[in-house]
């Protein structure tokens, strides 16, 4: 373990870093330049590959991570996960009801490619999103906002949306429900803006590499050779960003690393300079200077299809017998031993307050989630005489980096111990689970969830028929009613939102159990303390290096 340098963990802020990041040892071991000044270059590690860099398309944490370094929306979140202003001149100008926000646009925003950053590029890439042919999974964000369900439904153009361009420095944005969390929306990277000739001049492979895009972030990118399959690419600083002076990082080199052994050997060798670890190893550096745990606004949990033939995950029974056998205790604590966290819903801590008494949403809930081996075996025996059947066997769909590997490892044991339910793990990259997901080609995946923005909404309106992350297709008029007077009846009445969102959780863990929450995500990193003002964010984009330096 390289000793050279070593500081306490107390400098290390709750949202500082990522998962998966750091910078280069190696080359800060060259220290000074001809100036004498310390070289701005690091090397980061990354968990998986990057499913998408087009806003509208991508879906997962590492792809949202790199748009936000390239990219810039309305607004930034800051160090504290705040809304700023960025691609906006100031914070927006809200109507009394809430329905209207007039956007004045700073003129000094440029693309790469030159062209200056108008409020028409808002416009196109709004519409691009909501287009039900774009096929943009993230477009149900768009709901709140005028005729935004409409034309996800095919019954209205995307001309239609409730966003115009004044003139072209700024916007006029009309919701169709006041919607509580929508300055956080205009943070995140599905409402970044996007430059219209570039998409039309690059077509089909637009955003396929880094030479078929353009950016209008603190970094450009370059050596990215496609989605799904690079494994290194690097950022530049981006000569024509607004706020280039407050960019120090010159250049920041990404590589993908899956296993916490080889993460280990590359930060021991100095040649990275922050690495994801976990299990054996997360325990064993649990107390080293450089081991910081990185709490994460993410839950992990199991997703069951219900519309696969054998139809066996529509059996109740099942579902408890299945969720009951799953001890979270000792995923945390034996599989994991990362500092993460159980869970009793599929909402994380730290996530939403009681807007009258400021409890958190977890403490307010229901304890949805425990192990019971009784009670495990008692529902399957009931679920095997319903279906049935003796027995039965099915497949766990999991990424194929080191820590969920070993949770689909974990689970198969439970479920052949306790139960006597054989099932084999299948493995494959997070591009391709994303796409298997979405086809509806699994039995049983551990996915996981980050949230968009700081509300219970972010996690329960995945659940809602039709929900394009309702990878599942859980479906509970109950359930929607729910989630649907928290979204417009009482959109405005906080405290009977607060009632919506508690009811709902109820319904879908406490009578449901559609699915089975397994831990809320602590990552355990090792990093370089010469790495400085590296934000990591609990919502929305994960990281941002725009403030990040080496020292």
């Amino acid at each position: 373990m390289n000793k050279k340098i070593k500081v306490g963990l107390a400098l290390f802020s709750a949202t500082f870093l990522l998962a998966a990041c750091g910078g280069n040892k190696a080359d800060t071991k060259k220290e000074n330049n001809s100036k004498g000044e310390v070289e701005q270059v690091a090397r980061l590690g990354i968990p998986q590959e990057v499913a998408s860099i087009d806003p509208a398309n991508a879906t997962d944490l590492v792809s949202f991570g790199v748009i936000n370094q390239i990219n810039e929306g309305i607004y930034r979140l800051d160090e504290t996960n705040k809304p700023t202003a960025a691609g906006a001149k100031e914070l927006a100008t809200v109507s009394d009801d809430g329905l209207e926000y007039t956007i004045k646009l700073r003129e000094d925003a440029k693309w790469s490619n030159g062209d200056p950053v108008v409020a028409d590029d808002y416009v196109y890439a709004w519409q691009r999103a909501v287009d039900p042919s774009t096929g943009s999974e993230y477009a149900y964000l768009f709901e709140n906002i005028q005729n935004g369900t409409e034309i996800i439904e095919g019954e209205k153009k995307p001309t239609e949306l409730g966003i115009e361009a004044v003139n072209d420095y700024e916007l006029k944005i009309t919701l169709a429900n006041a919607t509580p969390y929508f300055d956080y929306l205009l943070a995140f990277p599905t409402f970044y803006p996007m430059n219209k000739k570039a998409v039309e001049e690059f077509g089909k492979d637009y955003a396929n590499s880094s030479d078929k895009t353009v950016y209008n972030g603190p970094f450009v990118l370059t050596n990215f050779d496609g989605p799904g399959s690079d494994v290194d690419w690097t950022y530049e600083k981006n000569p024509d960003y607004w706020d280039k002076d407050n960019v120090k990082m010159e250049k920041i080199e990404a590589q993908v690393v899956k296993e916490a052994s080889t993460a280990l050997n590359l930060y021991e060798d100095d040649q990275l300079d922050d690495v994801i670890i976990s299990g054996e190893l997360a325990q064993q550096y649990r107390e080293d200077a450089d081991f910081v745990g990185v709490p994460d606004g993410r839950t992990i949990y199991l997703e069951m299809n219900r519309e696969k033939k054998n139809k066996h995950f529509d059996n109740l029974n099942l579902r408890k017998a299945l969720s009951y056998a799953v001890d979270g205790e000792a995923i945390v604590n034996n599989v994991l031993g990362d500092g993460s966290k159980t869970v009793s819903g599929i909402v994380p801590k730290g996530l939403s307050s009681n807007p009258k008494t400021g409890k958190d949403f977890v403490e307010d809930s229901g304890k949805y989630k425990e192990f019971d081996e009784k009670k495990a075996k008692e529902y399957f025996e009931k679920a095997k005489k319903e279906l049935n059947i003796d027995t039965l066997s099915f497949e766990i769909l999991t990424d194929d980096n080191d820590s969920t590997k070993k949770i689909a490892e974990y689970i198969q044991g439970a479920y052949k111990d306790v139960l006597g339910i054989e099932t084999d793990v299948a493995v494959v990259t997070k591009p391709i689970r994303l796409d298997r997901t979405t086809a509806g080609d699994f039995d049983m995946v551990v996915t996981g969830w980050g949230a968009d923005y700081n509300d219970v909404s972010s996690f329960l309106d995945l659940f809602v028929t039709g929900n394009s992350y309702n990878k599942g297709k859980y479906s509970n008029p109950k359930y929607d009613k729910l989630i649907e007077e928290s979204r417009t009846t009482n959109a405005t009445n906080l405290e009977a939102r607060w009632r919506n969102h508690l009811d709902a959780e109820k319904v879908l863990l406490g009578e449901d159990y559609a699915v089975i929450p397994l831990y809320q995500v602590v990552e355990g990193h090792l990093i370089n303390p010469k790495i400085k003002g590296y934000v990591r964010h609990t919502a929305g984009a994960p990281y941002d290096y725009k403030y990040m330096s080496v020292e």
